[in-house]
């Protein structure tokens, strides 16, 4: 009877153990990639130059003014700590990273509807509105 208490114990307190890592965990990556992300476009300046990008570009542009009159309060995620949460769970870092370097690079039309299409493979509707709204609010703010 000993042995069965310090059993179910140990599976409780591993259970337990494993969910508290993974929401932190989680949580800590989404916060290390977001500073990272934000730190480097701020320094470099490709901030502006994205904004300018998608000025120029009459399909991105209507595809984050997608993202204009949505309630965001029926999205999966509001801020973008979410956001990031949700896709280091959706994507691998690596995959993350490969995706902002083939963006920071220049892609052609082909390369961007190749992009587009390896995100809308792996996100919801649901999920890639919100990533809309988010990115209009984001444009719109500075």
């Amino acid at each position: 009877m000993k042995f069965l208490k310090i059993l179910l114990g140990t599976v409780v307190f591993i259970a337990v153990a494993g969910f508290a890592i993974y929401f932190f965990g989680t949580k800590l990556i989404a916060d290390q990639v977001m500073d990272q992300v934000a730190v480097e476009l701020n320094d470099s300046g490709q901030l502006e130059s994205i904004k300018q990008e998608i000025k120029n570009d009459p399909q991105l542009q209507a595809f984050i003014e997608e993202g204009k009159n949505v309630d965001s309060s029926t999205l999966p995620f509001q801020t973008k700590e979410e956001a990031v949460r949700v896709l280091v769970k959706k994507f691998s870092v690596s995959e993350l990273k490969e995706l902002q370097t083939k963006a920071q690079s220049g892609l052609t039309a082909e390369e961007q509807q190749r992009l587009f299409n390896e995100i809308e493979g792996k996100l919801t509707d649901e999920e890639l509105l919100a990533l809309k709204v988010l990115a209009y609010k984001e444009l719109k703010q500075r």
